[in-house]
């Protein structure tokens, strides 16, 4: 069976599924983006379930092991570590959701761990690989002041592409200087607006007009056909934005967002203050940014410092 309730696209799934999709909707808030998300990985292992002669229809057929060989076989097809984590947690909060709503008794998510992560920093551009990215490179009209108003939030606020593209018109106020910003687990935070910030989306709301938008769309970032802007078409954007500043073009909306907390601590900004701004629950999470900066400052050390000169025997 498939859905059609509220932002909930078309999956392939029984209907216990499809109600657990409406429930992360419906009864926790979850943001459109978050329940498709659990949509995607809720069905990528449904379809591995079925190759097996399972399925999420019978969850007391469900075992362990199926969830050990569905990691395995993510494995064998190069999913970074961290995705796996993810679809692990989408099935544990399924499997919770089926106990207790008495469809299910049992949990083969019992003693599956997520696959040990590489330690991974974030990365981050220098303060003058950033300025450029927010130069005036991008073709002329309202595509371009979009892409500008875009780049702008999330190195100028530090938001997460998805509170980006999350927004409506009606959440911008560029007179008052701040922004108000629905992050992850529906917390809601406040946050700055930079003053280039509010140039950009000044310029921008007054063309957002020439989209083919319809009325009621309340969309602040819109897409050429009018409708909001989504994640792949944001990524792409930011790689052409870099690729016009002469950067390589892995540059993503997270190296932005990165950027942005990087430059604040550079700056002298405390670790407390950083973490407020970026929305993190825990302090651990902020705490990347600093092992970054020493790097950095390692490496300048090393180039600069007599001290740091080796000398050869």
């Amino acid at each position: 069976m498939s859905s059609t309730v509220g932002p909930i696209p078309e999956f392939e799934l029984p209907d216990s599924c499809l109600a657990f999709l409406v429930h992360l909707d419906v009864e926790k808030g979850y943001s459109p983006a978050t329940v498709q998300a659990y949509g995607r990985d809720v069905e990528q292992f449904e379809r591995f379930l079925s190759r097996r002669d399972r399925s999420l229809a019978e969850p007391e057929g469900v075992n362990r092991e199926d969830v050990r060989s569905f990691l395995a076989e993510l494995h064998r097809m190069g999913v970074r570590k961290s995705s796996m984590s993810r679809k692990l947690s989408s099935l544990r909060t399924l499997f919770r959701y089926l106990r207790k709503s008495g469809l299910a008794t049992g949990n083969p998510m019992a003693g599956v761990g997520n696959p040990k992560q590489d330690k991974r920093h974030p990365k981050s551009l220098n303060v003058d690989q950033a300025l450029a990215v927010m130069e005036d490179q991008v073709s002329a009209g309202p595509e371009g002041l979009r892409d500008l108003a875009l780049a702008e939030l999330l190195y100028g606020s530090g938001l997460r592409i998805s509170e980006a593209l999350d927004l409506n018109v009606d959440d911008i106020d560029p007179g008052s200087g701040i922004l108000r910003v629905m992050g992850k687990g529906r917390k809601e935070r406040i946050v700055p607006l930079s003053d280039a910030s509010v140039r950009r989306l000044k310029a921008y709301l007054a063309q957002r007009h020439a989209f083919p938008v319809e009325p009621q769309e309340r969309a602040l970032f819109l897409g050429s056909r009018g409708g909001r802007l989504n994640r792949r078409q944001a990524a792409r954007i930011v790689e052409h934005m870099a690729g016009l500043a002469g950067l390589p073009q892995s540059i993503s909306p997270h190296t932005l967002r990165h950027s942005f907390a990087s430059h604040l601590l550079q700056s002298g900004a405390d670790l407390r203050s950083v973490q407020e701004l970026l929305g993190h629950k825990r302090l651990t999470t902020t705490q990347r940014y600093t092992h970054l900066n020493l790097a950095q400052i390692t490496r300048a050390y090393d180039a600069a410092h007599p001290r740091s000169k080796k000398k050869d025997d």
